[in-house]
């Protein structure tokens, strides 16, 4: 095998699917092996993330260009990593770590220093002439992970606010990807015909590419998602999930959460969220409450039985915190943003932490994403059971549902994960 030590680091500013600017880095070895990547950027951002480096100058891109960041790789990461091998990640992505020194990685980056880390790791594969799925899975793939489809987007649109941020449809008893991918779409497009028959307005493009939502009743939105699931046939093969992003809701100085139109406490959205638990099936309910609601969360596993409780902002990937709170049972599992806590090993440790105590690793994109996101690889070459996907619309979250079905097309062996066997309904 020819050289994999690194020859060169190049950085580049692209933009996201928001027309965000974003760090791109190519890691190029010795031996001719390419490794490229970027940092993708979120809509709900968790305080606890790793920072994101930009610009602040008002007169490009309204202050988010990431120059800084791009010069940080170019003058600084970039030449530290020379010479350093591409098949030894652990040591690249501690190096960069201690090059940077802050708790939260602000003084190069959290996105300069993802970008080159998930540059190197795709470098290696290609090094090793394999995909990258193959080569973190290092056997033949057994399982395909269930996508889950964000099909109506929260958040505020004109005169509604709907505190929640994203309703989801999980075909969780599909037997293959195929039909796991049709279902999604027929139920996405059945969605719009039946919100314009709703009288609740016309079906308009949300901030993530879903329905953007027509009420700011969680309740009336489920009961949309619900008519169009049962519409398609499907009612007996899906269950349904909740990204809360209730962070985006809270008011630090009362302590309380805005839900439709007033100000309420966590016990009063734990509440609504377990009622609508006993009105419908929810695989999975992410970030109920802040991203500091400790109590909150614990308080919400007691709660809420027939559903699994994930963190996201709450979490952040980050290994720490996902102790913490499996120690406190304030969580069944986690979000798996890579670029939230700053380097693949970091985030790879945070879920093997997950895997060895029986907690649950869903892998998720951002808002704002590019084609060939590295996270596809990551929540197939780890064997996740389920992974979250946007609406099937737009570029970057078709590229998302083509590359499963390429990955079954390529491993015909390897069966749509079983995740029944999780649910709690």
């Amino acid at each position: 095998m020819e050289s994999t030590r690194i020859k060169n680091v190049i950085a580049r500013q692209i933009i996201d699917c928001k027309c965000r600017p974003i760090v791109e880095v190519d890691v190029i070895t010795e031996g001719g092996a390419i490794g490229r990547a970027s940092a993708p950027t979120g809509s709900s951002v968790g305080t606890h993330e790793a920072y994101v480096l930009r610009d602040n100058n008002p007169s490009e891109y309204g202050g988010l260009s990431v120059h800084k960041a791009v010069d940080n790789v170019n003058s600084i990461i970039g030449p530290a990593l020379i010479g350093m091998d591409v098949m030894d990640q652990r040591t690249i992505d501690e190096l960069m770590i201690a090059m940077d020194g802050t708790p939260n990685k602000s003084k190069l980056g959290g996105n300069a220093i993802y970008s080159v880390s998930a540059a190197c790791i795709r470098a290696a594969a290609h090094a090793m002439n394999m995909p990258l799925y193959r080569y973190l899975a290092s056997h033949e793939l057994e399982t395909i992970p269930v996508p889950s489809f964000n099909f109506i987007n929260g958040g505020r649109y004109g005169d509604i606010t709907l505190a929640f941020n994203e309703f989801i449809m999980v075909p969780y008893k599909a037997k293959t990807i195929d039909e796991a991918v049709e279902m999604g779409v027929n139920v996405f497009q059945k969605l719009g015909k039946v919100i314009a028959a709703s009288g609740l307005g016309e079906p308009i493009v949300g901030r993530s590419f879903g329905w953007a939502a027509p009420s700011d009743d969680p309740e009336v939105i489920m009961d949309l998602m619900q008519e169009a699931v049962c519409a398609c046939g499907y009612q007996d093969k899906v269950g349904f999930a909740l990204d809360c992003a209730m962070s985006q809701m809270y008011d630090a100085v009362t302590g309380t959460y805005l839900l439709k139109g007033k100000q309420v406490d966590s016990n009063e959205i734990i509440a609504l969220v377990k009622r609508m638990s006993e009105r419908y099936n929810f695989v999975y309910i992410e970030d109920i409450l802040g991203e500091d609601d400790w109590d909150g969360f614990v308080n919400a596993v007691r709660e809420l039985t027939r559903t699994i409780i994930i963190g996201d902002d709450f979490i952040v990937t980050n290994l720490e915190r996902l102790k913490k709170a499996y120690e406190l049972k304030a969580v069944d599992g986690f979000i798996f943003k890579p670029n939230q806590v700053g380097t693949i090993t970091e985030a790879i440790d945070t879920h093997r932490f997950a895997l060895e105590h029986g907690m649950i690793t869903i892998p998720s994109g951002r808002a704002g994403g590019v084609v060939g996101d590295i996270i596809m690889d990551l929540a197939v070459g780890l064997q996740v059971g389920i992974i979250k996907n946007g609406a099937p619309r737009s570029g970057e979250r078709i590229d998302k549902l083509n590359f499963l079905l390429r990955v079954a097309s390529e491993n015909p062996s390897a069966r749509l994960y079983d995740f029944s066997k999780h649910v709690r309904f």
